[in-house]
């Protein structure tokens, strides 16, 4: 079974309670601490799939490691790791967050530029682009390139919008060796 399909349901159970009891916001920050430790963390999850590992051991690490996490993040990782969907933690992720963006209509997004942005540069991206797809504002994560010579490159989702100088002469390259 793909991990989409495992993960699904434990987002789709954490999510409903987040908006039942009008915790979104701090479900989702906590949600986002898992993703980044599990996606960054090989070791941890090594561990929590070592059969020889008890379930109280586990549910240590994870008590001791996410102190501060909301009691429904806590319960859902202990029922993945006690189910052995340990792997599939940061799908589930994923899929929480993704579901929070859609119910508030946020759109991630990567914003490429030479130099970082201001906050008032990210209010203008966020309010111009947003638009283009269908969304009220943008979480923007600015990475600076220096390749970009210039302009601005941006990726939501699987969409690109290539406003850079380096991008702008690669296309005018193309068309002049037709």
């Amino acid at each position: 079974m793909s991990d989409i399909s495992v993960a699904k349901p434990y987002a789709a159970a954490l999510f409903q309670i987040a908006v039942e009891q009008n915790l979104l916001e701090k479900i989702e920050e906590d949600v986002r601490a898992v993703k980044d430790v599990f996606s960054n963390e090989g070791e941890l999850l090594e561990f929590l799939e070592h059969p020889k590992v008890t379930k109280e051991a586990k549910r240590d690490l994870i008590t001791a490691s996410f102190a501060g996490l909301n009691t429904q993040v806590l319960n859902t990782l202990f029922i993945m790791i006690d189910r052995h969907r340990a792997d599939s933690i940061a799908v589930m992720a994923e899929e929480f967050i993704s579901r929070a963006n859609e119910e508030r209509s946020i759109a991630d997004a990567e914003v490429y530029t030479v130099r970082p942005l201001t906050e008032e540069e990210k209010t203008e991206v966020s309010a111009v682009f947003a638009a283009k797809v269908g969304k009220k504002t943008l979480r923007i994560k600015n990475i600076a390139d220096s390749s970009l010579l210039g302009g601005i490159k941006l990726r939501i989702g699987n969409r690109i919008f290539d406003g850079s100088v380096s991008g702008k002469l690669e296309r005018l390259e193309r068309q002049l060796l037709r």
